[in-house]
């Protein structure tokens, strides 16, 4: 049986794919600072704060995406 995928799936998938590409951008930028040898902390910090922003948002997203099972 197939489900029938409204706007608002299809939006929230969209923003999804663009968060998570983001949030790997921001895993390569990291680890490329972390081996420059002189990383600018606060940069570092800045870049982790955000990275673990969009984790929360990529959470948030799933969750409202994954059907509400009743066990």
């Amino acid at each position: 049986m197939s489900r029938v995928v409204g706007p608002d799936e299809v939006a929230a998938r969209a923003k999804l794919a663009q968060l998570t590409q983001e949030h790997r951008d921001l895993d390569t930028a990291i680890a490329d600072m972390v081996q420059s040898g002189n990383p600018d902390l606060m940069a570092l910090a800045r870049l982790k704060k955000r990275k673990l922003q969009l984790k929360d948002e990529i959470t948030e997203i799933n969750n409202s995406l994954l059907p509400d099972i009743i066990a």
